[in-house]
């Protein structure tokens, strides 16, 4: 690895050895309702992790790695919600006591329940996830905690989370494409790296919700954004800027980054409760509302559909089954 700071297919497997014990093996269930005669449609279930998102994943592969006098510390991370509980639960699970979660003010009080439910004490910091990551960055080095790194440039947690495009193509090889919601980067470039070394020819398709298209802005204008503007939106998962290595490896594996709205959101996340029977946060929809306007974009013959996360607040959901 150059300085470090880079991942290849290689530690994405040396990851997956390491966290089995630790992690579920997702579901990958055909849809019943997007395919038709020519076209599969499978939904990737990370809702079904204990945490209920994908993030346990790059967290324990990063946790197993703490000398004993790191554990003893305590580690801490800045969140929107996900990041945060699966930082809480694998530190749980390692037996690590000392966990300081520190989120934004516009964070679902679902998701601090969820956090404060593993154990963790969560501190509020910031109108929203760039504030709450810079002043969190600050209060961690004061403190003298191991940062667990959500997305920014920890080949750790991108190596974890590529395990997930492992899982996909042993259980499905016949997958021609993968579509991966976009916040940081750190799952969509974790799950390209893997996916194309097993597979050259396979599709890595990602979506952005249009109220932060932060890794769309930065291709497109040649910056790395790392804070980003967000307008209101449903995917408070999918907020603020994108992660430095993400920025400078994804555009050697990825096919194409869509934009969809926040209707086309909503509307898939009520069709993912109302049809498919699942429970699945607005960020993770992206997936299936980029199906239901990209169709033709998308294109592919057996596509997986990456669903991150099921820590949808209870409220937000609500508002969303009574509009569509």
């Amino acid at each position: 690895m150059e300085n470090n700071k880079k991942f290849s297919a290689e530690d994405v497997t040396e990851a997956y050895e390491k966290i089995k014990p630790y992690v579920r093996k997702t579901p990958l269930e055909l849809s019943y309702f997007l395919g038709d005669k020519d076209t599969n449609y499978y939904f990737k279930l990370e809702s079904f992790q204990k945490a209920k998102s994908f993030k346990i994943r790059g967290a324990i592969n990063k946790m197993l790695t703490l000398s004993e006098e790191e554990k003893e510390k305590g580690v801490a991370t800045i969140s929107s919600g996900n990041h945060g509980s699966s930082v809480a639960y694998a530190a749980s699970l390692l037996g690590i006591k000392n966990v300081v979660i520190i989120v934004s003010n516009m964070t679902p009080k679902s998701k601090i329940d969820r956090i404060k439910y593993f154990g963790a004490k969560v501190m509020l910091m910031g109108d929203n996830y760039d504030q709450a990551h810079k002043l969190g960055m600050e209060y961690i080095k004061e403190q003298d905690m191991t940062f667990i790194d959500a997305y920014y440039d920890d080949p750790k947690i991108y190596s974890g989370q590529g395990t997930i495009a492992l899982e996909i193509l042993e259980e499905c090889p016949e997958i021609d494409t993968i579509v991966v919601p976009i916040g940081g980067g750190g799952l969509i470039t974790g799950i390209a790296v893997a996916a194309k070394a097993g597979k050259a020819d396979i599709k890595i398709i990602g979506v952005q919700t249009e109220a932060c298209p932060a890794m769309v802005k930065s291709y497109e204008d040649n910056v790395f954004y790392s804070e980003y503007p967000t307008s209101k939106t449903y995917c408070d998962a999918l907020v603020g800027g994108v992660g430095k290595l993400s920025y400078e490896m994804l555009k050697d594996y990825v096919d194409d980054i869509l934009v969809v709205s926040e209707k086309s959101i909503a509307q898939a996340v009520s069709f993912m409760a109302k049809e498919e029977k699942y429970i699945v946060e607005a960020g993770s929809c992206t997936t299936v509302a980029a199906v239901h306007d990209f169709k033709e974009k998308i294109g592919g013959k057996n596509i997986a559909l990456i669903l991150s996360g099921g820590n949808i607040d209870g409220d937000v959901l609500t508002e969303i089954l009574s509009k569509y």
